[in-house]
């Protein structure tokens, strides 16, 4: 199941008011969004888009899509890489022995390959850009086109895309203005700028360089054309669910600090993913790591948990692997990027707090955009006290309090605290007991799993296997989840697992395979 949500209408693509304003508007191949792109957003969107399909003298706004670099072709069969390479030179092939590996990964042959495959892979993505610039140029449109060139994410290995330090985040921006729009440049061919842009800049601005308005709910700021804003003080990052498995964290960075947030501390960093598994880094990684032979900074990201916070100094430590969180000399810069962090969340109404199971549930009928504005269904300052709560030392008292709040989510962040402190607080037992009959189902999921974690298996598995058939298909994802994360104390359990493996939400097969020791078909290939 792909999560395909609609855009209230006060929400609208870009795109639009460039076609409003007499732009052909094409994308090339890609539309992962997230949500359905609104009728009138795209002229044309296939594989076959493109601008010479507009009327004589017409304005344009193309997207290309190129995917040679994804992270499925740097662990493509030898052949599918020669091909997507063919172009390269001998000079240009890159001898793994030669390369310098970052030190967060393991140094090992197939580490080193896969960084060279890479490295290739960005030359053949140069000869594709070069193609398309001649292609203007053969049209006669070099000089009367602005072209941006940028990644979607960083580096495709593990601890890279997925992740919020800036192998994932940081990623690159070249935007070469025709000569009869250098005026709009900020500065001279060639010139490197260190200003701050995110994602949610880049519609704003195309529309700021076509002399438009950014449209009013737009949260980006243009950093060229005629409505460009001050520079930003800061960038924000956000990591919820990835692929099949949850993991909440934000991130804030400056020109010089990286500030992380995990409010799932409680989760590994390196969770099994069914994508990223197929990956020789990953393979070696976890083997090195399970027989004790990694280094402090590759054994790091292996660990079981996580710190709450993670500070980085990117001047002195540009692969955030020094965490700074606890120095007092940089105590000042923690709490400046901690509140950034907060203005943010509190700004944006972001939903990240709450468990994906009570998203769905109480966005039926409306969109996830209006649950966000809706303080009744979205109390984001408890959500947020009751976070905070868990990442410390609470007391039973605590807990206790925040498990009889009238809002499910909030019970939710209880129960999972009940499991990730209960064994300091051995009263929690019963309490997680009495949970189990909550009213709600994503909240009786997560007192199972924390009853299971405290070693009650016998008490939790009949209420995750019984969430096996609600309807939501987000509850069934957190009882998967929880089911898989017990291994062979749920064997009784893969009975009840096994028609899952054709339900209509990929990321709980992805789940079930892993919990039953099955590999689908399209991972095979």
């Amino acid at each position: 199941m792909r999560c395909r949500i609609t855009l209230p209408a006060e929400l609208r693509c870009y795109p639009e008011p460039l076609r409003r304003a007499g732009y052909y508007c094409t994308n090339n191949v890609k539309e992962d969004y997230n949500f359905q792109a609104p009728p009138g957003t795209w002229d044309e969107s296939s594989r076959k888009a493109h601008y010479r399909h507009r009327q004589p003298g017409q304005p344009f706004f193309a997207v290309f899509n190129n995917t040679v670099t994804h992270e499925s072709q740097i662990r493509a069969p030898e052949p599918t890489h020669r091909k997507n390479t063919a172009r390269l030179t001998a000079q240009q092939r890159r001898d793994p022995a030669k390369l310098t590996i970052p030190p967060f990964h393991p140094d090992t042959p197939e580490v080193r390959r896969d960084w060279a495959r890479y490295h290739e892979l960005i030359t053949a993505m140069d000869y594709w850009v070069g193609d398309m610039l001649a292609e203007l140029e053969a049209a006669g449109l070099a000089d009367d086109t602005i072209v941006f060139f940028y990644s979607d994410h960083g580096v495709g290995l593990p601890r890279g895309k997925r992740w919020l330090y800036d192998t994932g985040m940081r990623v690159p921006l070249l935007v070469r203005f025709g000569k009869n729009f250098a005026h709009l440049a900020p500065g001279k061919p060639g010139t490197p700028s260190d200003r701050l842009v995110s994602f949610v800049d880049f519609g704003p601005t195309v529309l700021s360089l076509a002399g438009l308005k950014p449209e009013p709910l737009m949260q980006g700021v243009p950093f060229l054309g005629s409505a460009a804003g001050p520079p930003r003080q800061a960038v924000f990052g956000l990591r919820d669910r990835m692929d099949e498995r949850n993991d909440c964290t934000r991130a804030v960075r400056d020109g010089r600090y990286k500030y992380i947030r995990n409010y799932q501390w409680f989760r590994p960093w390196a969770q099994h993913l069914a994508y990223m598994e197929e990956m020789p880094t990953t393979r070696v990684w976890r083997q090195l790591f399970a027989a004790g032979k990694l280094s402090p900074a590759a054994a790091l990201w292996m660990q079981p948990t996580k710190p709450f916070e993670e500070l980085y100094d990117l001047q002195q430590d540009p692969h955030e692997i020094r965490n700074l969180a606890n120095s007092p000399a940089h105590r000042q810069e923690l709490e400046r990027l901690r509140q950034l962090h907060l203005d943010w969340h509190r700004s944006t109404r972001d939903l990240g707090l709450m468990p994906e199971a009570e998203v769905h549930a109480r966005s039926q009928g409306r969109t996830r955009y209006a649950l966000g504005l809706d303080a009744k269904a979205f109390p984001q300052q408890r959500l947020l006290q009751a976070a905070e709560t868990v990442a410390g030392q609470p007391s039973l008292a605590e807990l206790q309090k925040l498990l009889d709040d009238s809002d499910a989510a909030v019970r939710w962040w209880a129960a999972t605290g009940l499991g990730v402190h209960g064994k300091r607080l051995p009263q929690s037992l019963p309490v997680l007991r009495r949970a189990l009959e909550d009213t709600t189902p994503v909240v009786r999921v997560a007192a199972a799993d924390a009853l299971a974690r405290l070693g009650e298996v016998d008490a939790a598995l009949p209420v995750l296997t019984a969430a096996l058939r609600d309807s939501n298909p987000w509850v069934r994802h957190e009882a998967v989840l929880a089911l898989d994360a017990l291994g062979a104390k749920a064997a009784s359990a893969h009975a009840a697992l096994k028609p899952l493996l054709q339900d209509d939400n990929e990321y709980v097969v992805r789940v079930v395979e892993h919990a039953l020791g099955v590999r689908s078909q399209k991972q095979k290939k």
